[in-house]
C-alpha cells in the first residue's frame, strides 16, 4: 500500500513479500500470521494489491506459478479484504488486451494473448465478482525512482551513466503509454479519497515504441555509448507473444478529473536527472 505517505489525512503502511525496503513491513499475504506486519491491528479501511508474477515470459513457461502468484494472491488478499471490510483497490495492466487496435478505452472487449494477461484478466473478473466496494486501476510501462531502477526508463538511464559500451535490441512494433509511478500514486489517492468505483485507465498521453522511449531517455545523455538496434518483436524471440499496439486511453478519468494532469519522460528526466 502506497498512497501519499505525506498526507496527514492518510496513515499508510507498505509491505512487501519478497524484496524488502527500509520503508516496508514483511506481510505473506497467504499466511497473514506469519508475518511481521500486525494488520488486525491496523484494521485498513483501503487494502491496495500490487502482487503479481511480472515477468511475463516466466508466467509462460511457469503457468502454475503465475497463478499462484497473480490470482491465488489476489483471491487471498480479497478474503481479508472482506474480513476488515476495506475497500480493495487493484493494479492490472493493458496485457489484458490483443494488441491490434490500441489504445485501449476501459470498455473496449478483452482479449488476452499470454498467460499473465490472462491471469491479469482472471483477478479483475475474481474482484468484481467478489466484492462492491473495489477500483481496478490499469496500467502500462510504468517508470520512476525505485530502489532496483529495474523499470525501463531506469534501466536505459543507467546503461547510459555508466558508459558502458552496448547495444539494445529494441522492438520497434511495440507501442504503449508510459506512465511515472508518482502520477499512479496521485491518480489512486484521489480516487480512493472520494471514494469512487470501478475500472480506470491511468496512462499519459504519449504513444512511443520502445525504440522511441529508449531515444528520448538517451537524448539526456549526449556522451552516452550506447546505441540501439530496432528490431521487430518476432525476432527477439520472447516465450510470452505481446500486445503490440497497446496502451491505454484516459477519457473516463480526465473527464472526472480535469485539473489533475499526467506528466511526461521529459518531465521525469529533467528532474531526475538535472537536465
Amino acid at each position: 500500500m502506497q498512497c501519499m505517505r505525506k498526507d496527514p489525512a492518510m496513515d499508510v503502511i507498505g509491505s512487501h513479500y519478497s524484496f524488502a525496503t527500509i520503508d516496508t513491513e514483511y506481510f505473506n499475504v497467504f499466511n497473514p500470521a506469519g508475518s511481521t506486519f500486525d494488520l488486525a491491528a491496523f484494521d485498513p479501511d483501503v487494502i491496495l494489491h500490487t502482487g503479481a508474477l511480472t515477468h511475463v515470459d516466466r508466467c509462460e513457461t511457469h503457468p502454475e506459478e503465475s497463478f499462484h502468484h497473480t490470482v491465488e494472491s489476489t483471491q487471498a488478499a480479497l478474503a481479508l479484504a472482506e474480513k476488515f471490510h476495506s475497500k480493495f483497490v487493484y493494479i492490472s495492466t493493458d496485457y489484458i488486451f490483443d494488441g491490434r487496435s490500441g489504445p485501449y478505452s476501459e470498455t473496449d472487449p478483452i482479449n488476452p494473448i499470454s498467460i499473465y494477461g490472462k491471469h491479469k484478466w482472471q483477478a479483475e473478473e475474481i474482484i468484481r465478482n467478489t466484492i462492491d466496494d473495489h477500483l481496478i486501476l490499469r496500467i502500462t510501462n510504468v517508470y520512476g525512482d525505485e530502489v532496483r531502477g529495474k523499470n525501463f526508463v531506469a534501466f536505459v538511464a543507467g546503461i547510459a551513466q555508466s558508459g558502458e559500451e552496448r547495444t539494445l535490441r529494441l522492438p520497434v512494433d511495440q507501442y504503449a503509454t508510459p506512465i511515472n509511478a508518482s502520477d499512479v500514486g496521485k491518480f489512486a489517492c484521489s480516487l480512493i479519497k472520494d471514494n469512487k468505483r470501478g475500472t480506470y485507465n491511468l496512462a499519459s498521453d504519449e504513444y512511443l515504441n520502445r525504440v522511441e522511449l529508449a531515444k528520448k531517455v538517451l537524448g539526456y545523455f549526449p556522451a552516452s555509448k550506447v546505441e540501439i538496434e530496432a528490431v521487430s518483436t518476432w525476432e527477439l524471440g520472447q516465450a510470452a507473444p505481446r500486445p503490440l499496439m497497446g496502451g491505454l486511453k484516459t477519457d473516463k478519468i480526465k473527464n472526472e478529473y480535469p485539473k489533475l494532469k499526467f506528466t511526461t519522460v521529459d518531465d521525469y528526466m529533467e528532474k531526475r536527472y538535472g537536465i
